[in-house]
């Protein structure tokens, strides 16, 4: 305080203009509330410069460089290179925990990435139905129902023919698949709604009706007119529509089970796959919880290096705020000092 009291002493009258030094940039106005004079002093290390060393040695560095005029940038450079210095390792550990911390967000944000994309998967797999229908009992119902009636008609002829063939069963077998030739063409054309030729006509009805005309040249003589125009006209619709049931009802069954078949498939990939997303879902969540646990125990350490910094970058300005404020008071008091009482100041 030897050069700031020196400075005082050619103040002291009332005339004169009286600025307390120690009152100029008060501490509590430039660091926060709980760094206190005291403290920053204490904390400083022991390679700290001579004009560091506590704030009075810094005033007088601040009238010192106010009354000579010299730019005071470089001191505050100074300063602040030295507080850097101070906190190279604080910046560097900062940095390694933020780069730690961004990880475990990045870990995080895939695992919680993929859980959303399980959750939506398996909604949209709960939501999914086939809309198809399928009658499958009625469908097995009807075709052995049309397997009856075709091996009914089969038993009629052969039992028709006996009265005129003694091997009736093999004749019984090449009439009956003479009149199931219809069953070769895809389509009947009874159920057709367009027009067709009479090509068609007589590959659709030309060989029942042959067949079933050979079974009633057979008993025409044997039985009564009656009995044989009605086997004429029995055997001729069954073979026209006991054929054609029997063909749509095995593709009505492959239609209807694979539709069943489908659904069935369904069920099973909602129930393994549900569960296996489930498990998955468990897992990562337990994950995304480790790495917030490990994520937490990280935080405060980091928390507690980047408050340091916060001091210490407290710490040096309120330092610079010392020195420029001395300097700017210095200045200020240099126009009313003449060339002698600086150099008795200066010493």
């Amino acid at each position: 305080m030897k050069i700031i009291d020196q400075l005082k002493s050619f103040f002291i009258k009332p005339k004169g203009i009286i600025l307390p030094i120690e009152q100029t940039t008060p501490i509590n106005e430039v660091l926060p509330a709980q760094i206190m004079e005291s403290e920053i002093i204490e904390v400083l290390p022991t390679n700290v410069p001579y004009w560091l060393e506590n704030e009075d040695a810094l005033r007088d560095e601040g009238v010192l460089f106010g009354l000579t005029n010299v730019n005071p940038a470089e001191k505050t450079a100074v300063i602040k290179l030295f507080f850097t210095q101070q906190m190279a390792e604080t910046s560097k550990k900062i940095e390694e925990l933020t780069e730690k911390v961004q990880e475990f967000n990045l870990f995080l944000g895939q695992k919680e990435a993929r859980v959303e994309a399980l959750k939506s998967k398996n909604t949209e797999l709960e939501s999914k139905n086939i809309t198809a229908e399928q009658h499958l009992p009625r469908t097995i119902v009807g075709l052995i129902l049309s397997i009856v009636v075709c091996g009914g008609n089969f038993f009629l002829i052969e039992e028709s023919l006996r009265l005129s063939f003694q091997q009736s069963v093999p004749i019984a077998i090449g009439v009956f698949m003479a009149g199931m030739f219809n069953l070769f063409n895809r389509t009947s054309l009874l159920h057709e709604k367009t027009s067709f030729s009479v090509r068609q006509l007589i590959e659709e009805v030309g060989m029942p009706l042959a067949a079933s005309v050979f079974v009633f040249a057979q008993v025409v003589d044997k039985q009564p007119i009656g009995k044989s125009l009605a086997l004429l006209f029995f055997t001729l619709f069954l073979f026209l529509f006991a054929g054609k049931l029997f063909l749509s009802n095995l593709t009505q069954l492959k239609n209807d089970f694979s539709v069943w078949n489908e659904k069935r498939n369904l069920r099973q990939e909602k129930v393994v796959k549900s569960k296996l997303w489930e498990e998955e879902t468990g897992k990562l969540e337990k994950e995304i919880d480790n790495l917030r646990i490990e994520r937490w125990k990280v935080l405060p350490e980091l928390n507690k290096l980047e408050a340091e910094i916060g001091r210490n970058d407290a710490q040096r300005d309120m330092l610079i705020k010392l020195f420029e404020s001395e300097y700017n008071l210095a200045k200020t008091f240099k126009n009313q000092l003449d060339s002698k009482q600086i150099k008795e100041i200066l010493g």
